[in-house]
């Protein structure tokens, strides 16, 4: 599954049990051998990415096995792709990426290319082969994640107060932000997370990011 942009449901059946990794959005790229524009808004099997890998990978998991057995798995078959050398660009994403990330989307695209001494238009290039999206995309992401994560929906939310502290300075633009996100304006989703409360600790990482 590569970065989306846009909202999707996914229905769990009755009884499934799910081990994955979640990669940091530039994470994935040293794994595959495919622009990460490929996978941007799919879900695809892994044998389309890594050939003749599914029946291998379920082979050695088998239906019983642990957890614990099972990321094992996976994390052996990650090793065995990992590439040799970094791809080209891939330093100056992790880096402009990662000052994305601390600054929760706040530093503008621009400053971030001339720091790095690039232009917008390469860094953008760059972004989009190993991420799959623009770095302005990522930002979005990081700025509204870090709104998202600050709703306490046991008590009373002030949506201007959180939306200016995550860095909206427009409520029109905010809404609209929130509605592409989420599918639903604020107070719908409120309503929505009072009704169906997620499980203590989840998301095990605290966002949509993983930690390091």
């Amino acid at each position: 599954m590569g970065v989306w942009t846009r909202r999707f449901l996914y229905e769990y059946p009755t009884r499934v049990r799910l081990v994955g990794v979640h990669f940091k959005p530039w994470g994935m790229s040293p794994f595959i051998d495919m622009p990460a524009t490929e996978l941007r808004d799919r879900w695809v099997p892994v044998d389309a990415v890594w050939q003749r890998s599914v029946d291998r990978i379920r082979n050695q998991v088998g239906d019983l096995a642990s957890a614990t057995e099972t990321l094992r798995v996976v994390e052996e078959e990650l090793r065995s792709r990992l590439a040799e050398a970094p791809s080209r660009g891939l330093g100056l994403v992790q880096h402009t990426g990662r000052r994305l990330e601390t600054s929760h989307g706040a530093i503008p695209v621009g400053a971030l290319a001339e720091a790095a001494g690039v232009s917008g238009n390469h860094l953008a290039t760059q972004f989009k082969s190993h991420v799959g999206v623009t770095p302005k995309r990522v930002a979005r992401i990081y700025r509204f994640a870090r709104l998202i994560l600050s709703v306490d929906a046991l008590r009373p939310v002030d949506w201007p107060d959180l939306a200016h502290t995550a860095g909206y300075f427009d409520r029109a633009h905010f809404t609209r932000e929130f509605k592409d996100f989420t599918g639903h304006t604020p107070t719908e989703y409120l309503a929505l997370r009072r009704r169906l409360p997620a499980d203590p600790g989840f998301p095990p990482d605290s966002g949509p990011m993983p930690a390091d």
